[in-house]
C-alpha cells in the first residue's frame, strides 16, 4: 500500500513475455503485471489495439509513468504498484 506521503514512480520495465511486464518502482518494490485480462476484456478499439504484440511492446516510462503512444494508454501508479489493474 502506498502511504500518503510517498511519491511512487516506475523506474524500470522488463517485458517478460506476452502481455506481462515486470515493473520496478523507485522504492525497489517489483510487480509482474499481466495486462492481458484488461486488454482482452475491453470493448474499446483504442485499447484493444494493444492486443497486438507489436503495439504492446511500444511502452515507455515518462516521468515515472508507464505509458503507450504519448499517454494513449496509461494506468494509475497505485494500480500498478498494487497489481490491481481494473478489468
Amino acid at each position: 500500500m502506498i502511504l500518503d506521503e510517498q511519491i511512487i514512480s516506475v523506474e524500470k520495465v522488463n517485458h517478460i513475455g506476452d502481455f506481462k511486464l515486470e515493473l520496478e518502482f523507485n522504492d525497489k518494490t517489483c510487480q509482474v503485471v499481466d495486462f492481458y485480462p484488461f486488454l482482452s476484456s475491453s470493448l474499446n478499439p483504442l485499447i484493444r489495439k494493444y492486443l497486438s504484440p507489436e503495439e504492446f511492446s511500444k511502452f515507455e516510462i515518462d516521468e515515472g509513468d508507464l505509458e503507450w503512444n504519448d499517454y494513449d494508454l496509461c494506468f494509475p501508479i497505485a494500480d500498478l504498484y498494487e497489481n490491481k489493474i481494473v478489468h
